[in-house]
């Protein structure tokens, strides 16, 4: 079992920035990757960003290429989002997962863990 936090959210204007936090706790070790994906109401899921073990390039979104950056400590066992150059359509609940599977990328359905989630709204 793997526990996620997020952290992080909150209000912002466009243009700005914020940068999101997901700690894990329990059987950590058993992550391949670790992703960040968001929801907005009435929207499908959307994978943003992942990094994954074993070699694999860091995924992201096309619409998020450029302005976010993923990253992890391994000794604080906390992986982050960097979000600059925020914009309206950014706006949605942010979910940090985990999963067991090499090379998931942004394939939601392949992620086990979940976070409750951490909400990001950016105004124009």
């Amino acid at each position: 079992q793997v526990q996620l936090v997020e952290s992080g959210g909150g209000s912002v204007q466009a243009g700005g920035s914020l940068r999101l936090s997901c700690v894990a706790s329990g059987d950590t070790y058993i992550s391949y990757c670790m992703g960040w994906f968001r929801q907005y109401l009435g929207k499908e899921r959307e994978g943003v960003a992942a990094i994954c073990r074993g070699g694999y390039a860091d995924s992201y979104a096309d619409s998020v290429k450029g302005r976010f950056t993923i990253s992890q400590d391994n000794a604080k066992n906390t992986l982050y989002l960097q979000m600059n150059s925020l914009k309206p359509e950014d706006t949605a609940m942010y979910y940090c997962a985990a999963s067991q599977i090499a090379g998931a990328g942004l394939m939601g359905g392949w992620y086990k863990y979940w976070g409750q989630g951490t909400q990001v709204t950016v105004s124009s």
